[in-house]
């Protein structure tokens, strides 16, 4: 899988400075819990271990790569990358599958810059296009998302899930 660009540091207001950066081996239990602090938010169960982080993230085959918003005493936020694709018009895409910051540290452009590395992450991959979806009623989401220039899409058709055991 290629490489992301180097860690960018941010200056904000609360923190000092952010660095955004990919995840390391060491982030894995903040991640973690991240994760299970987002599935919480939505009313769902978290089933995410850090071992299967390990695995998706580290592991001899990556599935996902993870960014975090880290302040130099905790992480503060995380957003996880998973690679699409367009066939029909031989397009390559990624999709912002997660986008958290924790309480606390919301409104102070953390969520911005990890959206904002996410897309620079995207490109140095050769995306066409980064791809996010938000909850029918998290109209928060809908306008952070249209004021960070994503443009709302349609969702036409079913989706098809199959079990493999």
């Amino acid at each position: 899988m290629p490489q992301m660009p180097e860690d960018t540091e941010i200056s904000l207001l609360r923190p000092a400075v952010v660095n955004i950066r990919v995840a390391k081996p060491r982030d894995l239990p903040e991640l973690n819990e991240m994760i299970a602090l987002l599935a919480a938010h939505h009313g769902d169960a978290s089933a995410m271990t850090p071992e299967k982080l390990e695995r998706d993230l580290f592991g001899p085959m990556p599935w996902i790569q993870a960014l975090v918003a880290d302040g130099g005493e905790g992480l503060m936020g995380y957003a996880i990358l998973v690679p699409l694709y367009r066939a029909q018009e031989g397009k390559r895409g990624m999709d912002l599958h997660h986008l958290f910051v924790r309480d606390g540290h919301r409104g102070h452009g953390i969520g911005q810059h990890l959206v904002a590395r996410a897309r620079d992450c995207a490109r140095a991959q050769g995306c066409d296009f980064l791809s996010v979806s938000a909850a029918t009623g998290n109209f928060a989401a809908h306008r952070f998302y249209e004021q960070m220039d994503f443009t709302a899409r349609p969702v036409t058709g079913m989706r098809f899930l199959q079990p493999l055991a």
